[in-house]
């Protein structure tokens, strides 16, 4: 371990001569959200900009911090001054910052916060820390994203990387799962079950080769938990994966992950080849006789590899389909041998309890669901990203305090992604734990959370994510492949008012049927957005099957649009997203609404700031 402790050295020397230095640093956010607000683009133009001005700075890449609405982030670290974030950056805007900024010295454009090293305000500049967005996060599995280099494995020792698998030798394997026992982790992919037993299930089974499968298969729809902490911190999540493998005793690592994800991909490759050349990878790691390697299995995309056994299947190359348990993969899992799955966030926390203690992270949480959990916050809230909060911390801190609220007034949340439940405004206070969540219907799922403000047909939702699961199942089982088939078809009718009550009675016998006779948890949950709507929004149901009429003007064949005369201003931003040009008229004049010419696509409703759209029911004969 002698020859970690000189890469250490190096590497806290790198770290402190990038803060100290006397060139500027520039920080550009390249994580999946950053890109795709124009980070690239940006990321060029900077480069291109300072080899034009001849400037000796230095220009590094970070994943993404968190708030996502606010990207592409830009910061800027200046010889003796803290680093400066500035958010929302294009290409003119970066140019303009290295112009005024770095060669001129001073800008008008003011900074989101700095991120020196405390809180406290900095000449007129808040900590970005202090960020509505961010004051009431607990960043723990998330320390590193948006902070360091994910391709520089220096930053990440720099900042405690890979202390806790140094712990993990010091203590052994059984030390490192009385650890992982004492701060009361439960897996972070939905279910909850205790991290410590599952290892301990695979540490006793019989049977050689071990395996140990990190599973990134993140495929709810709205969730990028997972995708963002490797692109961000792909070093933390290999660290888990080691120390895992070292408590249960294997030499066999998978990480198995979608297609789709090609810039996680492409950082982890990156981080293991240099842990490789390191010696952190590969035989007799730290010259401790520990040997461990990770494979990269990139799957095609299909939700319902998602769950263990048809991972398992994926990997083995068969068809993604689930198997009945028992036997449990810890005892029998890939290649029938014992097999131990946990997800990214779950092997991503582990270094971090190694590091500073299972009894520290057991202060975060509750009594029963303790430590933190990232969720990606999206949908009507004004404040979308990633963010890390303590267990227990209610629905209304996470959606009004950190997301900012709703433009329009709330109406539901959906939890635990496509398989989860939407709660109402009732569940505001509900504390966000595995028990809390169960009890009112939900899931914590992997930790999606989709916002719906009054704008937003309960029934039309439910619709959405039934037709996911059905259109995401393997087709094994009759309950899932045909039951999940019926319900969209019900749903359906009832959006177009062909529905009658019978349906309604229907939809609640199938839901039963499909959540008790599926094989596995994607037909098992499949009907929660059913069954909650009904509970919590059965009033809109009654109004599209009763009354013909979808009472939030979303679904076409009920609803036909008009301009308020009275509220029209002119504006003119309903003309300009008008895909037809159904709506006319001179600007600062009331506008005119051509229903021959409308597709009823929703976007002049949407963009509308004075709601001089309206949404009139239409009558079903």
């Amino acid at each position: 371990m002698n020859n970690f402790y000189k890469i250490q050295k190096k590497a806290i020397e790198e770290w402190q001569a990038l803060k100290n230095s006397s060139e500027p640093v520039i920080y550009v956010g390249m994580g999946s959200c950053g890109l795709a607000s124009g980070a690239g683009e940006v990321w060029n133009s900077v480069r291109r900009t300072i080899k034009k001005n001849n400037l000796k700075a230095q220009v590094l890449k970070v994943g993404c911090i968190g708030p996502c609405y606010l990207e592409p982030f830009f910061d800027i670290q200046k010889p003796g001054l803290p680093r400066m974030s500035f958010n929302n950056v294009d290409v003119s805007k970066s140019r303009k910052l290295i112009s005024e900024y770095i060669i001129g010295g001073e800008t008008k454009l003011k900074p989101l916060g700095h991120l020196g090293e405390n809180k406290e305000e900095f000449e007129g500049v808040k900590s970005f820390w202090e960020q509505p967005m961010l004051k009431n996060q607990e960043r723990i599995v998330l320390r590193n994203c948006g902070i360091i280099d994910p391709e520089n494995i220096n930053h990440y020792i720099a900042r405690g990387g890979f202390k806790g698998l140094l712990k993990s030798f010091d203590i052994g394997p059984e030390g490192v799962i009385e650890e992982i026992k004492t701060s009361g982790l439960r897996g972070r992919g939905g279910a909850g079950f205790p991290t410590y037993k599952k290892w301990q299930f695979c540490r006793n089974a019989k049977g050689s080769p071990k395996y140990l499968i990190c599973n990134a298969d993140e495929g709810d729809p709205g969730a990028f938990m997972n995708r963002s902490l490797m692109e961000g911190d792909p070093y933390v999540l290999l660290e888990g994966m080691l120390i895992a493998a070292y408590a249960i005793g294997t030499n066999h690592g998978y990480i198995y992950i979608r297609a789709e994800y090609p810039l996680a991909i492409e950082r982890l490759k990156i981080a293991i080849q240099k842990m490789f050349n390191l010696g952190l990878i590969g035989k007799n790691i730290l010259n401790t006789g520990f040997n461990f390697n990770i494979k990269i299995k990139e799957g095609a995309g299909a939700f319902v590899c998602g769950e263990e056994t048809a991972l398992i299947a994926s990997i083995e190359g068969q068809r993604g389909m689930p198997r009945s348990r028992p036997p449990f993969p810890a005892v029998s899992g890939l290649n029938g041998n014992p097999t131990n799955i946990n997800n990214v966030e779950t092997l991503g926390t582990i270094p971090n309890i190694l590091r500073e203690g299972g009894k520290w992270y057991s202060g975060f949480g509750t009594e029963k669901s303790k430590g933190t959990k990232t969720f990606a916050l999206v949908g009507k809230v004004r404040r979308t990203g990633l963010i890390e909060v303590p267990m227990g911390t209610t629905l209304r801190e996470i959606i009004f305090d950190i997301g900012g609220g709703t433009l329009k007034p709330f109406k539901a949340v959906q939890t635990g992604g496509p398989s989860g439940g939407c709660l109402s405004e009732e569940f505001l206070d509900l504390p966000v734990d595995y028990e809390s969540l169960a009890d009112a219907g939900s899931i914590m799922g992997s930790g999606g959370l989709i916002v719906m403000d009054q704008g937003t047909c309960m029934v039309d939702v439910a619709k959405y994510f039934l037709n996911f699961t059905s259109q995401e199942s393997c087709g094994k089982c009759t309950p899932c492949r045909i039951g999940t088939h019926k319900m969209v078809e019900i749903l359906d009718k009832i959006t177009k008012g062909e529905a009658e009550m019978r349906d309604i009675e229907i939809l609640e016998g199938l839901t039963s049927t499909v959540k008790n006779g599926s094989l596995c948890g994607l037909g098992q949950t499949a009907p929660n957005p059913v069954l909650t709507t009904l509970k919590y929004f059965k009033d809109e149901y009654l109004a599209h099957v009763e009354e013909k009429r979808c009472p939030a003007a979303v679904c076409r064949d009920l609803v036909e649009y008009r301009v308020i005369k009275e509220k029209c201003t002119g504006c003119q931003r309903c003309v300009s997203v008008c895909p037809t040009g159904a709506i006319t008229g001179p600007r600062s004049e009331p506008h005119n609404l051509d229903p021959e010419k409308c597709i009823k696509c929703r976007a002049c409703y949407e963009i509308c700031r004075f709601d001089a759209i309206a949404g009139d029911a239409i009558v079903i004969v």
